[in-house]
């Protein structure tokens, strides 16, 4: 690896137009390419002359012509991800460096632009080089704008420096660089945003160059991959995808759950709202299997004994008690307990009921945040009611005060298949306006 490089922005790149010949004006105004060079070039002129220009009244409609998913909105801001993966402001939708009353959308695959012109300039100077197609991102946690590689051809994008060692000796197991991101870093520092040089030329780094081995995988390589991303939705717009992927699972996997994210999950419960300033949640938390079968096997008696009073001949009660094995088949359980011990007392049967109420409403807001807060830390869970049928044989198998209610029973783990689709409801039916 060389200890040096050389950057530059070649003068007399005229105006581009739809329709123009790109590798031929970059060959026009830097004939001296070299093999081994990276060619850096901003997404703006490619666009251009790829006739990606569309008429400024319907920019919104633009953006959302190239959002596939809205990551984050804050007021008329939208961080979306467009057709191409990436995750950007307003899709790359930009009114800069164009005439008036026209945006330009970004490369339809900036990839492929990369590689026709990385096919023309070897065409015309037969030279073997690199080309990467740039844009201006922001970037999470940092103020500021920097380019970063949304199209490559020949070019290393990572350089993967895992199973090697640093300086001390030391083994790099996550160490992965994004090398075209750091070459359209350093070459937006000569090309400027206002400067009228639309390429740059990069050379000394030829390593990172792929020579006539093939034009490589191209700048998608970049793009994190949806089970690797951990910041991958804005704060309301997590949320709401947590709302939406909750469900009851009634079938898991035998992976153990991770009792930390069950607690996190329980942090997020007890921010539920509740009467009088009180906080009467309890959490019961059944993380042995022992726990889990004495209790389960304690309620299975209890409901058989309930089923048998009904007059349930045993097949109907056999059939019965298997739908219960949703907590049996689950590797971890959490038992929801109402502690109504800053309700008031009024003497009066209407009002005394209205108070039981609504610490009853506050405890099922936080069930509902638990369900929401575990599918969030992806986990599968179902709410069932039955520990509500018998408190007692609950209170005294989990050894619990007499003033805890158990209200239900949460089962808890990896989902064992994928969610099955929600039936629609159009909220309007849910709705009465006055």
């Amino acid at each position: 690896m060389t200890a040096s490089y050389r950057v530059w922005a070649p003068e007399g790149m005229p105006e581009v137009a739809e329709g123009d010949d790109l590798a031929a004006l970059i060959a026009a105004a830097e004939p001296d390419l070299a093999d081994g060079d990276v060619v850096l070039v901003t997404s703006k002129v490619v666009s251009k002359a790829e006739g990606r220009a569309v008429a400024a009244a319907d920019r919104e409609a633009a953006i959302d012509a190239e959002t596939v998913r809205v990551v984050a909105r804050r007021g008329t801001l939208r961080i979306v991800e467009n057709r191409n993966g990436l995750v950007m402001a307003a899709a790359g939708v930009d009114a800069s460096n164009t005439p008036a009353g026209t945006v330009l959308l970004l490369p339809e695959d900036p990839d492929a632009s990369a590689r026709a012109l990385r096919t023309g300039l070897r065409e015309r100077l037969g030279v073997v080089v690199g080309v990467v197609v740039t844009d201006t991102f922001g970037r999470p946690w940092r103020s500021g704008l920097t380019d970063v590689a949304i199209g490559a051809a020949g070019v290393r994008v990572l350089d993967d420096l895992r199973g090697g060692a640093d300086s001390y000796g030391n083994p790099l197991v996550a160490t992965v660089v994004a090398s075209a991101d750091e070459l359209a870093a350093a070459a937006d520092l000569v090309k400027g945003k206002t400067a009228g040089r639309p390429v740059a030329v990069v050379r000394g780094l030829p390593h990172l160059v792929a020579g006539d081995g093939g034009d490589g995988p191209g700048a998608r390589a970049l793009v994190r991959g949806a089970d690797d991303d951990m910041f991958r939705l804005g704060t309301s717009e997590a949320i709401r995808e947590a709302v939406a992927r909750r469900r009851t699972v009634r079938a898991f996997t035998g992976d153990p759950v991770d009792p930390g994210a069950v607690r996190r999950a329980v942090a997020a419960a007890v921010t539920a709202p509740a009467p009088h300033h009180t906080a009467p949640w309890r959490f019961v938390l059944l993380e042995s299997a022992a726990a889990r079968t004495r209790l389960l096997d304690a309620m299975r008696e209890a409901w058989v004994a309930d089923l048998r009073r009904d007059g349930l001949d045993e097949e109907a009660v056999a059939r019965r008690v298997r739908r219960g094995d949703i907590l049996r088949n689950a590797p971890y359980l959490v038992v929801p307990c109402l502690v109504a011990d800053g309700a008031h007392r009024y003497g009066d049967a209407r009002r005394d009921a209205a108070e039981r109420e609504m610490f009853v409403a506050a405890a099922g807001a936080g069930v509902q945040n638990l369900l929401v807060a575990l599918a969030g830390e992806r986990l599968g869970s179902a709410w069932v009611s039955s520990t509500m049928f018998c408190r007692d044989v609950v209170r005294e198998v989990l050894d619990l005060p007499d003033d805890w209610d158990p209200m239900g029973a949460v089962a808890v783990g990896r989902p064992a298949g994928p969610a099955g689709p929600r039936p629609e409801r159009d909220p309007e039916d849910f709705l009465t306006v006055r």
